[in-house]
């Protein structure tokens, strides 16, 4: 496949939009065209070595979950491993992509194969995802009605106002009287100035509405998973599913305040990587994640709330090899996928 057309591709399999804003997600190293990938290389994160293994299989494009550029470079050199990671990708013409957070969203993403270790659940979104595009650049909607003799004099200021869309007049009878209801969609910005327009005539600014315009939701979208399993199995039980599931000999688990390793596990709440920030409020008997800090550890185990940690991309890795066979059947068998075998969490039990 070309480059392009698959990086296409790829964006529909998981659209960007998804991802947080502070990501960063998409094409991060591109060849010069035309750049035909044959060899779709999978890794959670990309480090040297993964990159030797890479060249070595003569990977054309590789899919790495964790951007391997985040921080802006200010250069280009051999100096730091990262900036190396771009030398070597350039020399061997193979390009970069990251999907991410993007990734984290899908509901056939890292979020649902992690709480596949639960076992038996239903899973809602924690923080849903909304529409990207809908409603447009406009956050509000203003609506108010005006008599007739000053209809046009009020629509020729707000048609010198900037970010204003969908203006409509229609007909209306308040009290008795006939007048015009004027409805229109704007910006935050814009809002202040229609506000500061209005307010001159008392009148008219007591018969305004304001209402914030809010994105539909998506279905089964969203950042983190808050399971509801179908039955309650013990803390020690869900311990070794996890386990299992992550091929993992060892986790760390915190005990919630008066809770034991025999305590029911109705709801967990879960969160590939890093889950302070996405986790924090949820009311659950347990969460699941890779990584948290040890003041969100104490302020979840003071609310009787157990911990299970398994290092940040343990709860992400194994999702590369379903990933692998659901990117083949979307990418129609055109290309060959194949997953690092040098990938692996930096942090080992001694």
């Amino acid at each position: 496949m070309d480059l392009r057309e698959l990086v296409s591709a790829l964006n529909d399999f998981a659209s960007l939009s998804l991802a947080e804003s502070w990501d960063n997600v998409g094409l991060l190293v591109e060849p010069s065209p035309p750049h035909t990938v044959n060899t779709l290389f999978l890794t959670n994160d990309l480090t040297e070595e993964v990159m030797e293994e890479a060249v070595q299989k003569e990977a054309d494009l590789i899919l790495s979950y964790h951007p391997p550029i985040f921080a802006p470079l200010k250069r280009v050199t051999w100096k730091t491993w990262k900036e190396r990671l771009v030398v070597r990708a350039l020399e061997n013409r193979v390009g970069i992509y990251s999907p991410h957070t993007a990734y984290d969203a899908i509901p056939h993403g890292v979020n649902n194969w992690l709480t596949k270790g639960l076992g038996a659940c239903t899973s809602i979104p924690l923080h849903p995802s909304t529409a990207p595009n809908f409603p447009a650049e406009s956050t509000h909607r203003v609506e108010f009605c005006t008599d007739n003799e000053h209809l046009d004099t009020v629509l020729s200021k707000i048609k010198g106002i900037q970010e204003i869309s969908c203006l409509t007049t229609l007909p209306a009878r308040v009290e008795s009287e006939e007048q015009t209801r004027v409805s229109l969609n704007c910006s935050q910005k814009a809002l202040l100035e229609v506000v500061a327009l209005l307010s001159q005539n008392s009148l008219l600014y007591h018969k305004t509405q304001i209402l914030l315009l809010q994105k539909p939701l998506l279905p089964h979208t969203g950042m983190g998973r808050l399971c509801t399993l179908s039955e309650p199995v013990s803390l020690s039980h869900i311990i070794e599913r996890i386990k299992s599931h992550l091929k993992l000999p060892h986790i760390r688990i915190a005990l919630g305040t008066g809770r034991t390793l025999e305590s029911p596990v109705s709801k967990a709440a879960v969160c590939a990587g890093s889950g302070s920030s996405v986790l924090k409020g949820t009311e659950a008997d347990l969460y699941l994640t890779g990584e948290m800090s040890h003041h969100d550890v104490l302020d979840a185990v003071a609310n009787g709330i157990s911990v299970i940690l398994c290092e940040h991309s343990n709860t992400e890795r194994g999702f590369l090899t379903e990933l692998r066979d659901v990117l083949a059947i979307h990418l129609q068998n055109k290309i060959s996928i194949i997953v690092s075998e040098k990938d692996r969490d930096p942090l080992q039990v001694a």
